[in-house]
């Protein structure tokens, strides 16, 4: 299956204008409204990135995964037949809410919600950033990454490579104690640069996912951004670091759907897969990223 990114995510909640201030004041995007009561929050050259839609739980609905076009989308949904992998063919409300021509819904042995799509339409207007973020990293590597949980892991890892396609970039055994037993993190690329567009954690979430990832430029960005977490009063979910796998410079913070969000720069890009070693590592970051602050 031919997945070229991460198009978009779905985040719903009972009070979507909290999301409008924390995507304009601390984020630094834009936001419109949808018809539903929901928003939609614009980072680049396309109209939306993320869609906040109304519901009675605050937590993640869906990823949106990019097909290159309709015969990508044709061979994606035979893959699904061929494989026996119930799915959904979306009809033309929810097409036209997400801005594409069709999307496939399929559910991964987790409960993950993925929606495979083809086709945005193009709103033709400029991204210009309510707090002056020049520009946030994208493109054909799409809106960033997305964490999500997978208790059964195994079958959900099976899932994600053998029937959506994606490739194993490297691997975490997290141990939260000295004398715990390891918990897999597994970190997926598709058909982009960004080292990973998708990962899958060993643990149930609540809130549908574990992080999000959003890149900009700069690192003094990334600096503005902490100002304006604190400013705000969003609550810290990880203190400032840099990964050991990917090394993006980073914080986390709590997003208002419950689930958190990494804010970075300098995320490794793969230009070619092929030379690509995957492997496993033991800690986190080179430096900094304290999760227990999220914990307070």
């Amino acid at each position: 299956m031919d997945i070229r990114a991460l198009g978009y995510f779905v985040a719903q909640s009972d009070k979507p204008e909290e999301w409008k201030d924390y995507a304009e004041q601390v984020l630094g995007m834009m936001t419109s409204p949808t018809e539903e009561g929901g928003f939609y929050i614009k980072m680049d050259e396309r109209p939306y990135r993320m869609l906040i839609v109304p519901g009675e739980e605050k937590r993640y609905f869906a990823s949106g995964w990019e097909l290159s076009g309709a015969a990508a989308f044709n061979d994606a949904k035979q893959t699904l037949v061929e494989k026996n992998v119930a799915f959904e063919e979306a009809d033309s409300a929810l097409c036209q809410l997400r801005g594409v021509q069709n999307i496939l819904i399929v559910n991964d042995p987790a409960g993950n919600r993925h929606e495979l799509y083809w086709g945005h339409v193009s709103d033709c207007q400029p991204f210009i950033s309510p707090q002056g973020v020049p520009t946030f990293v994208t493109g054909d590597m799409g809106l960033g990454h997305t964490v999500l949980p997978a208790p059964n892991f195994d079958e959900t890892f099976q899932f994600l490579t053998d029937v959506l396609g994606f490739e194993l970039s490297d691997l975490f055994n997290f141990k939260p104690t000295p004398d715990a037993d390891p918990i897999r993190i597994y970190f997926m690329h598709c058909a982009n640069a960004r080292h990973h567009s998708l990962a899958i954690a060993e643990f149930p979430v609540p809130s549908g996912c574990v992080h999000t990832m959003v890149e900009v430029d700069n690192m003094t960005e990334v600096g503005r951004a902490h100002d304006r977490q604190q400013q705000h009063d969003v609550k810290l979910s990880a203190t400032l670091g840099q990964h050991l796998n990917d090394k993006m410079t980073s914080f986390y913070m709590k997003t208002p759907s419950d689930f958190d969000l990494e804010y970075g720069y300098g995320g490794l890009q793969v230009d070619n897969w092929q030379e690509h070693c995957a492997f496993e590592f033991n800690r986190v970051s080179l430096w900094g990223h304290d999760f227990s602050v999220g914990q307070k």
